[in-house]
């Protein structure tokens, strides 16, 4: 049975400071015009998950910014057997142009994937009324757009993946798909290179995935708060004595938490907090290439840096719609372990706990505040918002010249980017030479995190969207 996900409205008040009065300006008026428009309809998203993932990190604080600002916005997240999500990888994977784990596309995967949302139908279009506007987001829901428009409302699908380059793979994929989209009413891509051949270009639209700069996950911490965080969580080693106030954080909506779950460490021993830290946070996925990380780390950035690595994933049991977490986490530690003892000393590998997700972002917050540069070497990456996430941080961040992280760094002013995401010597000297020109580090960190608040922050992906629904009913 389909569920529907509570979000507390959060006042877009708090963005004042951050974008200014004349921005904030602009979208009152837009937020104005937008409730107006959408008195008594409903803004519907539809995905496959409520924990982990960049989705998902989306979604959360923009329908609280939509609610608080008067907009009827609401989320429900379809079921889904393990079955299902072996498929939904194939095509997530097929999508960025990699075979994945082999399987195919055919017919007995198209059954599955039918009967897994035909199952799903009766919850989420009996929920939806003529008029209301509905977001599919990913290949996961994309089957029911038909249904959606049957049942009268104006269907938005928005792919959150993407391809620099299409091939082969990532064409049959969209063949596979294609049929469940021809009659949305728009088609919303990060970039305008991703959008696919053979989509009615008027019903195209790009929109940049934003970050909120005041969840738990970006939120200002200063130096004894990420400590202690971090030697709480079992990430960094020390004398450091929590005070209560240092690892006590208030949720989104009020209620107080607590950061006490601890990380499961691979590690010959903790890190001291002297030591220049490197962080990679990702999935563990094949696409975000953790084994490269790793070996690019141990061959190409210089034991006499001190530096060591830190590769922080998800608890892998705890991610509903990514099997391949376990074998890509396996996968590292392996790589890790053929390693000469000097070089393994230096690598960290970290499983952080989702019990509690606000905690989770804490730690990530912690980490990616803790770390001298922050690493994504994805080999594909749809727009790769953890890169955006630190930057808002001013972290100098190394990552790889594709997809989306491209109009998030500009090269060398805002960060480094790395033209081949397979080169691991050039990883590994962009990543030294910002551990060795501290100065230059931290000029591009300030800059990483202006172009943030002039670009990706979460009310400028509310404009884009208001945009959006105001043509199509418009149109109607």
């Amino acid at each position: 049975m389909a569920q529907e996900i509570d979000i507390a409205p959060v006042s877009p008040e708090r963005f004042r400071g951050v974008l200014g009065d004349d921005r904030y300006a602009t979208f009152e008026r837009a937020a104005d015009e937008g409730r107006a428009l959408l008195e008594g309809r409903v803004v519907w998203n539809v995905n496959s998950t409520a924990r982990g993932g960049g989705v998902v990190e989306l979604l959360r604080p923009l329908i609280g910014y939509a609610r608080g600002s008067g907009v009827d916005a609401r989320w429900i997240v379809i079921e889904a057997t393990p079955e299902f999500f072996v498929v939904t990888k194939r095509i997530h994977n097929r999508l960025h142009g990699s075979p994945g784990d082999g399987g195919p596309l055919d017919e007995d995967a198209r059954r599955l994937y039918e009967q897994i949302l035909a199952a799903n139908l009766d919850d989420v279009a009996g929920r939806v009324r003529g008029g209301d506007v509905v977001i599919v987001h990913d290949p996961q829901p994309a089957g029911m757009v038909p249904a959606l428009k049957a049942a009268g409302a104006f269907v938005i699908w928005r792919c959150h993946v993407g391809l620099d380059h299409p091939n082969d793979v990532a064409r049959a994929t969209w063949a596979f798909l294609r049929p469940y989209l021809v009659d949305a009413d728009a088609y919303v891509f990060s970039r305008e290179m991703f959008a696919w051949e053979g989509l009615d270009r008027d019903r195209i639209v790009v929109i940049a995935p934003s970050i909120d700069v005041f969840s738990p996950k970006n939120e200002e911490l200063d130096r004894d708060t990420v400590r202690a965080v971090l030697h709480v969580s079992g990430l960094l080693a020390g004398s450091i004595e929590p005070t209560p106030a240092s690892v006590v954080f208030r949720r989104q909506d009020g209620s107080p938490g607590r950061v006490e779950r601890r990380a499961r460490v691979v590690e010959e021993r903790p890190l001291r907090a002297d030591e220049p830290l490197v962080v990679q946070v990702s999935r563990w996925d094949a696409l975000k290439d953790p084994v490269g990380v790793i070996r690019g780390f141990a061959e190409h950035v210089p034991a006499d840096t001190g530096a060591h690595l830190l590769c922080a994933g998800p608890d892998v049991e705890a991610v509903d719609d990514d099997p391949e977490g376990l074998r890509l986490l396996r996968e590292s530690i392996a790589e890790r372990a053929r390693l000469p003892e000097e070089s393994r000393s230096r690598i960290h590998l970290a499983t952080l706990p989702m019990a509690d997700e606000t905690e989770n972002a804490i730690m990530v917050n912690a980490l990616q505040r803790h770390a001298r540069v922050v690493v994504q070497k994805s080999l594909a990456e749809g727009f790769g918002l953890t890169v955006a996430e630190a930057m808002w941080k001013a972290r100098p961040v190394v990552a790889s010249r594709i997809g989306g992280i491209q109009e998030q760094i500009v090269d060398g002013e805002s960060g480094i980017l790395v033209d081949d995401p397979r080169d691991l010597a050039a990883y590994g000297r962009a990543v030294a030479g910002l551990l060795l020109d501290p100065e230059r580090a931290e000029a591009i960190g300030r800059r990483a995190r202006e172009r943030v608040r002039d670009r990706f922050v979460s009310l400028r992906s509310l404009l884009d969207y208001l945009a959006v629904v105001r043509r199509l009913l418009g149109a109607n």
